[in-house]
């Protein structure tokens, strides 16, 4: 089955934000060492970047959850591997402990109550098990260079609060897991690097997202000046761009 326009473009996009957080799922997966035996769940697996990723790194047995129907017939056809379902995070079509991790990657910012899908990842993942957000960014504290894009990065953020996008999700990210009784909670902040390598594969997939997130608040015209000052940035050597990105994870008491 041929993928649809819409969902490769989509792919794309997550296959370069996994990029990013490519190191901590390293370190994470080296200390929950899985094996064959053992059951993986992503929710929120979208095109099944991660997912298919983890089935190929671990060897263990890998299961999506998504509750966009075309982000999971994409996932299909590309990882068939992989065990896709649609579903809803919220309510998790699984029973109790039937997983040994489950995960999530900038899934929470966009979900009216997070925490209550921690719970249900919780909920069916056993006792001594792991549940990891691998990914909860924190646009409150952008950083963005020279100054005179500063304001781009302002209405950035103001146009995600009114899709309902949680911006600051990631300072919460320590609160949510204590809240909901993990222990061994370890949360962190990624780091950046910048390499011409990165810098290139990352303005066209960042601004194909700015258009549409700036679409109702700006005219295109001024789009086109913010762009225009963005691209002569880079080429200039002086643009930093930097959004924290948080990472948190618990185990399951036993």
């Amino acid at each position: 089955m041929n993928p649809d326009p819409e969902h490769f473009e989509i792919h794309k996009r997550y296959t370069i934000q996994a990029k990013w957080t490519a190191a901590i799922r390293t370190q994470w997966f080296d200390r929950l060492a899985l094996r064959p035996s053992q059951r993986v769940l992503e929710v929120g697996c979208g095109t099944g970047v991660i997912i298919a990723e983890i089935a190929a790194d671990c060897a263990c047995a890998t299961f999506g959850l998504d509750i966009d129907p075309g982000a999971t017939r994409f996932a299909r056809a590309n990882d068939p591997g992989t065990r896709y379902t649609i579903g809803d995070g919220m309510s998790l079509p699984f029973p109790p402990v039937t997983f040994d991790a489950a995960i999530c990657h900038f899934l929470l910012l966009w979900l009216e109550s997070p925490g209550r899908v921690l719970q249900e990842m919780k909920r069916v993942t056993r006792p001594g098990g792991w549940v990891l957000a691998l990914a909860e960014p924190d646009y409150g504290g952008r950083i963005d260079y020279p100054d005179s894009l500063t304001e781009l990065g302002k209405l950035q953020e103001q146009a995600l609060q009114k899709q309902g996008c949680d911006t600051r999700i990631g300072r919460k990210l320590r609160r949510l897991f204590n809240e909901r009784g993990f222990v061994d909670i370890r949360i962190g902040v990624l780091g950046a690097d910048w390499d011409e390598g990165t810098i290139s594969g990352l303005q066209d997939s960042e601004w194909q997202m700015l258009q549409r997130d700036l679409a109702d608040s700006i005219t295109s015209a001024e789009i086109h000046d913010f762009r225009q000052a963005d691209q002569q940035a880079w080429n200039g050597g002086s643009r930093l761009l930097y959004v924290p990105t948080f990472f948190g994870g618990g185990r399951i008491p036993a």
